[in-house]
């Protein structure tokens, strides 16, 4: 059955999944604050050179945009479950590896332990996708967006473990780590009650969908591509560099933990109504609103660093990201068949992850070694936004006016 054909009565089993989902987003998505939170402070007291700092968060990265391909594989053969199973015991190793690094004060092998945290990354995308498996075309806006939503919860959850955690052992932020195993060990559980069918084997003779290069230079999905693309590399960039620009400007850990909350509260709050915007005045709109808002964090942000700046700018980020990366994820969702679903959505995620490592690896660069100080730093970070918006607006407005029948 596919999704043109399912009815709202359907909706009651993608209801219960949308609400399994949420809870995992909530449960396990709070390691990703709580590791953006300290891992670029974590390197930072690690690296041999303090360029160097962001690359445990990077490599979080390179790991989620390694497995993409694998992780979709997995899931399109075994089913979503076995997918969501793996990325958990790879967020346990990878707090395992990664608290052994900070008790040995190893940079590599906390590096490899950052490395294998992004298998985790790679299957936590890949909720909003599941959430539209067994939805019809109405709901699925809305079970994408309400998914997003669960990480509203994991906002309030992954930095206030930070507070807890951080400086609760002799070794500054294995507590943490400690803590990221845990959540990865209780909020697997949660799978277990998932019910989304496995994709059917493809039979001898049937039809198998486009290739990877059929789909990639399709319009809609290129620009779609593009526009998830960019916005989450960006929310990327900046977040990575806001705990060092806020200790360096003078502020404690807490603060820095207190204004990633906001940022990601903000991420994620908007999810309650996203999908009912989208339906209301069309994706093209929320994802065109998404890019002037991530627009507006920047120049918020180079207007200087008090508190409200940081707070200001990271909450605009937040909201940002959030209209880009739901709609452009609406985007793709209606613009492939099941049996391409694999490939498409494999193929996504190494796109947008393979943006998101550049600007993690950006982020330390830019915002340690670009000025004389933290200032400069994080004006460099912020700077570097415009070209990348640009690539995308450039890219949303031809689409908008060349294939207005293809874009709702």
């Amino acid at each position: 059955m596919t999704d043109a054909v399912l009815s709202p009565v359907d909706d009651r089993r993608a209801k219960r999944n949308v609400t399994i989902l949420v809870l995992a987003q909530a449960i396990l998505g709070a390691q990703m604050p709580m590791i953006f939170t300290i891992g670029g402070l974590a390197g930072q007291s690690l690296a041999p050179n303090p360029c160097w700092a962001t690359l445990p968060i990077s490599l979080i990265v390179l790991g989620s945009m390694l497995a993409a391909t694998p992780v979709s594989g997995i899931m399109q053969k075994y089913g979503r479950r076995a997918g969501f199973f793996l990325g958990a015991g790879f967020g346990a190793m990878g707090g395992v590896v990664g608290a052994y690094g900070l008790f040995t004060a190893s940079f590599p092998i906390f590096l490899f332990g950052s490395l294998l945290t992004g298998v985790y990354m790679s299957a936590h995308g890949f909720y909003r996708f599941a959430a539209a498996d067994t939805a019809s075309d109405a709901f699925r806006p809305k079970a994408i967006s309400y998914v997003m939503a669960g990480g509203l919860a994991s906002a309030i959850i992954g930095p206030q473990l930070v507070k807890f955690t951080a400086d609760a052992m002799v070794i500054p932020f294995m507590g943490t780590y400690l803590a990221v195993i845990l959540t990865n060990v209780l909020g697997s559980a949660l799978f277990l009650f998932l019910d989304i069918p496995k994709p059917p084997a493809p039979k001898p003779g049937s039809a198998r969908g486009r290739t990877r290069r059929e789909l990639i230079t399709t319009p809609i999905i290129a620009v779609s591509v593009i526009c998830a693309m960019v916005s989450y590399a960006l929310m990327n960039l900046v977040m990575t560099s806001t705990p060092l620009a806020v200790v360096g400007c003078g502020f404690d850990t807490s603060t820095a933990a207190d204004i990633v909350s906001a940022h990601v509260l903000a991420m994620y709050v908007p999810s309650f109504f996203t999908g009912h915007l989208i339906a209301r005045f069309g994706v093209k709109t929320i994802v065109a609103t998404g890019l002037a808002i991530l627009a507006g964090a920047g120049a918020v942000a180079l207007q200087g660093v008090e508190l409200e700046n940081f707070y200001i700018a990271l909450i605009l980020l937040g909201v940002g990201w959030n209209f880009g990366f739901i709609g452009a994820t609406t985007m793709l969702a209606g613009s492939h068949t099941p049996e391409e679903r694999g490939r498409m959505q494999g193929m996504n995620d190494l796109i947008v992850f393979g943006g998101v490592t550049v600007a993690s690896l950006a982020s330390g660069g830019l915002m340690n070694c670009s000025g004389g100080d933290a200032l400069a730093g994080w004006a460099s970070v912020n700077l570097a936004m415009g070209p990348f918006l640009m690539l995308a607006g450039g890219a949303l407005i031809w689409f908008w006016f060349s294939r207005k029948d293809e874009l709702a």
